[in-house]
């Protein structure tokens, strides 16, 4: 369907400007898809991202600035997302052995087993969202996206 069509624009708009619309669409869709993945396992979408970086980290420890570059969806409230993991038990905190000032974060067995759970209902979530898209559109498509987002 034409973005004109959805948003019922009854005049033409640029390319720029359906470009634009496109793009905050197809975000929401994206959104609201993995979001429907992830609701019965009681995460949100930064919660999500915040375990799959600490499943990243193998073990190791990150500070909250290392997740904080990480994150797809750049948050101001990344302590409170931490919080929320740590009482739902899926991550812990610990000091930093070179300086107690610095809390650090890992993820811990009940973090990893969730993830390893829903690893195939992400991925079917993924799979959803490109189906009406080949292989070689979906490289074209990350190939313009990756573009927009070169600084």
């Amino acid at each position: 369907m034409k973005v004109e069509d959805r948003i019922k624009s009854t005049k033409a708009l640029s390319a720029s400007k359906k470009a634009v619309i496109n793009l905050l669409l197809s975000g929401n869709l994206v959104s609201n898809e993995m979001r429907e993945a992830l609701k019965p396992f009681g995460l949100s979408l930064p919660q999500f991202n915040v375990l799959r970086i600490l499943r990243g980290q193998h073990g190791k420890a990150a500070n909250l600035k290392t997740v904080q570059e990480r994150m797809v969806h750049q948050s101001s409230n990344t302590t409170r997302i931490v919080d929320k993991l740590v009482e739902k038990k899926l991550a812990v905190r610990c000091v930093c052995p070179e300086n107690r000032r610095k809390i650090e974060m890992k993820i811990n067995e009940s973090g990893l087993s969730l993830l390893k759970r829903l690893d195939s209902k992400v991925e079917q979530a993924e799979g959803n969202i490109v189906r009406d898209l080949d292989e070689k559109e979906q490289k074209t498509l990350n190939t313009l996206l990756e573009k927009l987002l070169n600084d």
